[in-house]
């Protein structure tokens, strides 16, 4: 029989894979959340100053809520005299166009408390026409036909039906990363971490802008990676790719130039990131569809699924993430600990995390569906000529709906959950125990 000790240390080197580059751990299965040693070490710092965190997850037109919850707790933290206006997070953390709205707020966080209502405000001005274009000639638009050959030709050499590259200008435009450099100098902030999933190797990877490049030696697990990368216009085109619908972007990583889409696809672990770069509290904005009322599972399945349903259903299985689960996971192991006697816990080099998640209350595809109309003529036409947009067909509209009344009804929705919560907001961001959901 094996002694306990050895038995203990083949366990850790099972399942407790150091954070260290170029080591897997042996054995370790791919489909875990993460790793309980990212759960338990990633909260640890030499310092005791708390470090917060900002997790926001992807989807698309959909993030329009993050703005609302943020412009909320801009707003709270406003009344509170301690906090004197400055930025609340040292790291950020991005997938999607999450991600986008990361890097935007990560250039501004020399600005305080102030760059949430900048975010407001560019989200505000944001129209479809300045993400994406539909190259149809105009002539083809009053024939279904002719918008499917279209698009099938355009999807054929380009590998998406959509092209992004107004994204990519509205990016530089709107988002000066100048503002990155700055804000990591200054110490407004320690990190920026964005992600995006690679077509060409299969890994996903996190691309990790720190305050200290030398300190910063990185990550490798099973099918994901993590590097220290400066964050580019490039890097934020790559993440907010949507399958299908946006083309991959080609980005460097290890001297090689692979070809990265989407960081919803293959995203396990939505919340290792910001552990890996020492958060102690995390504040998770998700942009996820609240369960289905079975009356209406009942009603979509009776009618039979539509082009529509099919195509939104697709999407939204790309950025059907599994943060309810590292939510879960992090909060039992900090459970845990907090059970631990307090000579047993003090002797340990771990420190607790506190997490904190809030998701849209209510359907943003049956929002979608109210706004339908405000697409732009040409692409609600071929869309609509293809019959994408009957049925259910609002889940696919609501990644595409970056027009200003779905929008505001998003940032209305957003701010209306977090002020609901604002005691466990305040919590979270100045101190004490958030309250669990």
């Amino acid at each position: 029989m094996e002694p306990v000790d050895a038995a203990e240390k083949r366990r850790q080197q099972i399942y407790y894979a150091p954070v260290v580059p170029q080591l897997q751990a042996p054995g370790c299965p791919h489909n875990l959340p993460m790793s309980l040693d990212t759960v338990l070490r990633a909260g640890w710092s030499p310092s005791d100053k708390p470090v917060v965190a900002l997790v926001l997850m992807g989807g698309g037109a959909r993030t329009a809520y993050q703005v609302g919850v943020l412009r909320a707790l801009a707003a709270m933290l406003r009344e509170q005299p301690q906090t004197a206006g400055g930025f609340p997070f040292r790291v950020l953390v991005g997938t999607s166009a999450g991600a986008i709205n990361a890097a935007f707020l990560a250039a501004r966080a020399t600005q305080g408390l102030h760059a949430f209502g900048q975010l407001a405000d560019f989200w505000s001005g944001l129209r479809s026409a300045d993400v994406y274009r539909l190259n149809v000639p105009r002539w083809m638009r009053f024939s279904r036909f002719a918008v499917a050959l279209s698009m099938y030709r355009h999807a054929l050499a380009n590998g998406a039906l959509m092209d992004n590259q107004p994204l990519a200008r509205t990016l530089r435009d709107g988002i000066a990363l100048s503002g990155l450099d700055d804000a990591l100098r200054r110490g407004a902030l320690s990190a920026l971490a964005v992600t995006a999933s690679s077509y060409s190797s299969g890994v996903h990877w996190s691309f990790c802008q720190t305050a200290d490049r030398e300190r910063f030696g990185g990550w490798r697990r099973p099918g994901r990676r993590a590097t220290f990368e400066k964050i580019t216009i490039a890097h934020l085109m790559a993440s907010s790719a949507i399958p299908f619908l946006f083309p991959a972007t080609a980005l460097q990583v290890d001297g090689i130039s692979e070809h990265f889409g989407d960081g919803a696809m293959r995203q396990i672990t939505p919340l290792s990131p910001a552990l890996h770069l020492g958060a102690s509290r995390m504040l998770v904005v998700g942009v996820g569809q609240p369960e289905r009322t079975g009356q209406a599972i009942g009603t979509a399945l009776s009618r039979g699924p539509t082009l529509g349903s099919m195509a939104g259903h697709v999407i939204a299985s790309v950025f059907h993430d599994t943060l309810q689960a590292d939510v879960e996971q992090t909060q039992r192991v900090t459970q845990t600990m907090g059970q631990l006697p307090r000579a047993a816990a003090a002797a340990m080099p771990y420190r607790a995390v506190e997490v904190m998640a809030i998701a849209p209350t209510r359907s943003l595809d049956v929002i979608a569906r109210n706004h339908t109309r405000e697409l732009p003529a040409d692409i609600r036409h071929a869309l609509g000529s293809l019959g994408i947009l009957r049925g259910s067909g609002g889940t696919l509209a609501s990644y595409l709906l970056f027009e200003p009344g779905f929008v505001q009804s998003l940032i209305a929705l957003g701010e209306s959950d977090a002020n609901a919560r604002r005691q466990e907001l305040l919590a979270l961001i100045l101190g004490g125990r958030a309250a669990m959901r």
